[in-house]
């Protein structure tokens, strides 16, 4: 018997699965939630028919789920379409260094929404405390640019004020906040993709 092939482990593990589940069932139950991820939904639609883009950013995980809601617009998620323009703020390495040694790391988000951003873009801000200045920074820029404003977040911060919508993983504790993150981002991803290709391309 290994070490983690013990009881404790097993109930560890256990309860860790009942939890998972239970942030399922509550977004499940949650209509608000719902109808806010609709809502970024059609702002995303309206956005990529308009020609713009997505930009995200976040930190530490919250930095991979950009990347990978950014990757799955650009590149396919359930099929074949034309690539979608997304750019998560957390992979250009030279840039980000340039903003966090010149302007500080509050910045890192903001100079490159400053940048790249233009009025009708979709800006996603991804904080699991919905506190990270970065984010928050980037947020304020995103609204004297006239980009739309999705708030991924937990139940606390002062993200929720800042933003436009707010998709509100329906829980407290980190981890179950992002694996709530990780599941709204794919909603958005799937039902943004069916909406704008499935008509001319899913049966290819």
């Amino acid at each position: 018997m290994t070490e983690l092939n013990d009881d404790r482990g097993r109930s560890a593990m256990q309860a860790m699965l009942a939890d998972s589940l239970a942030l399922k069932q509550a977004m499940l139950g949650d209509a608000a939630l719902q109808d806010a991820i609709l809502a970024v939904v059609d702002a995303c639609l309206a956005c990529y028919r308009a020609g713009g883009k997505i930009l995200i950013a976040g930190n530490g995980g919250s930095a991979a789920d950009a990347q990978h809601v950014a990757a799955e617009l650009v590149a396919r998620f359930e099929f074949d379409r034309p690539g979608l323009a997304a750019i998560a703020l957390t992979t250009d390495s030279s840039a980000m260094t340039a903003i966090g040694n010149d302007y500080g790391y509050e910045r890192l988000f903001s100079r490159q929404i400053e940048a790249l951003g233009r009025p009708g873009d979709v800006f996603i801000g991804i904080s699991t405390s919905g506190n990270s200045k970065n984010v928050l920074k980037a947020m304020e820029m995103a609204q004297q640019m006239g980009l739309v404003r999705v708030a991924l977040c937990g139940r606390g911060g002062r993200i929720h004020e800042m933003a436009d919508h707010v998709l509100a993983s329906p829980s407290t504790h980190t981890p179950r906040i992002q694996e709530g993150h990780g599941l709204i981002g794919h909603i958005l991803c799937a039902l943004i993709e069916e909406r704008l290709f499935a008509a001319d391309y899913k049966k290819k």
